[in-house]
């Protein structure tokens, strides 16, 4: 007897960090392209975006969660949900990759799985001179002894946001023909954004 197989339509992607380290930020420029400087405290929200791939309905659900980690029930209880993890911290607060290190813990122990799908992103890079937190420092620790994908962004620049939410879809196992709807978002990013830095090898469209 043979079985097909039914590929996923609907992920639920968490974003875990410190307060303050731009989780929101980041789901808001995704979601809407849309960048608000003043920093507002998050308890807990769940966005959810549909989009039409191939014929085929996809459902993102993204949980955006408070980083003073007054809700450890709350937290665990999205743990336990959710196909995929971003873990942020800002490169200009050291204070809050430690707490990406506590998080990844929290993770792995109510997931009870070392191979759960983890991004650990470093936001805010904009703040060239700020930087307290190196990428050298981090990408080892995070690729080779973490083994989870690793990279640097800026939800105010919008440098590597579709980027990040790319990957976590890829870990969440979406079907790979997804990748063309992130790259038609992409697209209608505003022509003023052109003056950004140029983006890294990792930007292309193309799921490997």
């Amino acid at each position: 007897m043979s079985f097909e197989v039914k590929e996923k339509t609907e992920v639920r992607l968490v974003f875990l960090g410190a307060a303050g380290v731009g989780k929101t930020a980041l789901i808001q420029r995704f979601l809407k392209d849309t960048f608000e400087p003043k920093h507002r405290r998050t308890v807990e929200e769940l966005h959810r975006k549909e989009y039409e791939v191939a014929g085929v309905k996809v459902t993102i659900n993204i949980m955006d969660t408070s980083g003073s980690y007054s809700f450890p029930a709350m937290r665990k209880l999205s743990i336990q949900s959710s196909d995929a993890f971003a873990l942020v911290y800002a490169v200009d607060d050291p204070e809050s990759l430690e707490a990406v290190k506590s998080l990844r813990d929290e993770i792995l122990e109510v997931k009870e799985d070392k191979y759960t799908p983890i991004v650990v992103i470093g936001n805010k890079i904009d703040r060239h001179n700020e930087r307290r937190v190196f990428t050298k420092d981090v990408l080892s620790t995070v690729e080779l002894d973490w083994n989870h994908s690793f990279l640097e962004s800026s939800a105010k620049d919008n440098i590597n946001v579709l980027e990040a939410f790319r990957e976590l879809l890829l870990q969440a196992n979406l079907p790979s023909r997804f990748s063309p709807a992130l790259c038609r978002r992409r697209e209608t990013i505003p022509k003023e954004s052109a003056k950004r830095p140029p983006l890294n090898k990792n930007e292309s469209c193309l799921i490997a």
